[in-house]
């Protein structure tokens, strides 16, 4: 059974527009880009998935450097299927195995631009990055992430649980039972993650005994994947920095923690690596004295966050030998959140799940660099050309003290708590207390 994305809407909106570009979607291993792409085919009288590490003679076809049409009526007799503009789509899968295919891109938006091309592919911001150029404004990109809070719910057929709580608001809350229901299922979403293998499983069986089992498979082949990062670093030093992130997250990164006493430029390109291959987001420090917040990052200082929390999890357990699974199914509302900066993460990871996936969402966050100062604010959001503080707790209450301090140092009348609480508003302070499991409504 096909579960819903919140991508399928940008794809076909992408299918039915009359000057579409061929279509890149971009993401981590295994958030569900095929799937998706053949989904999306369902709308097609044909598909095509040519995929390029299964179909080793593809890579040599687009290496000849033939006219685009007749290269695509090529494909259609490898694959004994008709191409028919508006009728066939056309997935190249897997295309960061061939740069060439990469390139050719340009040349369908200008030589056969009425046929659908859509293209996927694992790693495929290293190939990327090692073209001079792919076609900048003539392919179009669409960022996937594994699933949002959002698409948890619905997969597990809680449809009418998102309309409601994304009609709550501050002076409109949710009734409590929906409130205490809804934390419930954020404690599990916090267990399973929003991998697309492991809800598959949870939605099955309610297993976290076998969704454990598919994070641990997703796991390995991300380290798997390091090698195959040997051209151009020690996968060594992947593997360390990737296992020090994970040591750090909620906290600012330290470059000399990671173990091999490598140098921070090494360590930094470590992390660079990371984040194209989707299996961290950087959180990025801004003085957020305005817009844009990118316009005042300071470059020594970031987070890393890992891209799900089920994979953490996992990680955490096999690494630290600790049974963290089962402190996060037994915890209470107020402790939930204690372990690892959990929910700070998640948090992070909601805001970049929920934007526009046409655009690679960057995180900030912000902390006062005066000496002995410790102020702090988690996330630091652009909404409605206005500059709003989000301070994420673990339970259902917590001191405010450095989200007061910003708001008073920046003069700002609006800001956000997000925590296991009910939507409310603290009118003394002007903050808006939005729950964890509703970060889609901000």
């Amino acid at each position: 059974m096909y579960i819903k994305r919140h991508i399928d809407n940008s794809l076909l909106d992408w299918k039915n527009d009359i000057d579409r570009k061929p279509l890149l979607l971009r993401g981590a291993r295994q958030v569900g880009k095929t799937t998706a792409i053949k989904h999306l085919g369902e709308q097609f009288v044909y598909f095509i998935e040519a995929n390029f590490e299964k179909q080793k003679d593809l890579k040599s076809l687009f290496e000849k450097g033939l006219p685009i049409r007749e290269m695509v009526a090529r494909i259609g007799t490898i694959y004994d299927k008709p191409i028919i503009p508006g009728k066939t789509l056309l997935f190249l899968d897997e295309i960061q195995v061939c740069p060439e295919a990469i390139h050719s891109l340009w040349f369908f938006k200008e030589d056969y631009p009425e046929l659908h091309v859509v293209a996927a592919g694992s790693l495929l911001e290293f190939a990327l990055k090692g073209l001079r150029s792919y076609g900048v404004g003539r392919i179009r990109s669409l960022f996937m992430y594994p699933l949002s809070f959002d698409e948890f719910l619905e997969a597990n057929g809680k449809v009418n649980w998102i309309e409601k709580k994304r009609k709550a608001t501050c002076e409109t809350p949710l009734f409590d039972e929906l409130h205490d229901q809804l934390v419930e299922q954020f404690r599990s979403y916090l267990m399973v993650g929003g991998m697309p293998a492991s809800v598959v499983a949870w939605k099955n069986k309610a297993d976290y005994v076998l969704c454990q089992e598919e994070l641990s498979d997703i796991a390995q082949s991300y380290f798997d994947d390091f090698s195959k990062y040997s051209s151009k670093i020690d996968p060594r030093i992947l593997r360390l920095t990737f296992q020090s992130v994970i040591q750090q997250i909620g906290k600012k990164f330290v470059h000399s923690h990671v173990e091999g006493n490598y140098r921070t430029e090494q360590v930094k390109e470590a992390l660079e690596l990371l984040c194209d291959a989707g299996l961290i987001y950087r959180v990025q420090h801004t003085t957020a004295n305005g817009l844009p917040l990118g316009a005042e990052v300071n470059v020594k200082f970031n987070k890393y966050i890992l891209l799900d929390s089920g994979l953490l999890l996992t990680i955490l357990n096999h690494t630290t030998n600790a049974s963290l699974s089962s402190e996060v199914v037994s915890a209470t509302a107020a402790d939930l959140v204690n372990k690892g900066s959990l929910t700070e993460m998640v948090a992070g990871c909601e805001l970049i799940k929920y934007a526009k996936p046409s655009i690679k969402q960057e995180l900030y966050y912000w902390e006062n660099l005066s000496k002995n100062a410790t102020a702090e604010v988690d996330y630091i959001l652009s909404r409605n050309m206005q500059v709003v503080p989000l301070e994420v707790k673990a339970g259902t209450s917590g001191k405010m003290k450095s989200l007061r301090y910003f708001m008073e140092k920046k003069k700002i009348s609006l800001a956000i708590r997000s925590s296991l609480e009910n939507f409310s508003r603290l009118e003394d302070d002007g903050v808006d207390i939005i729950p964890l499991y509703a970060l889609s409504n901000i």
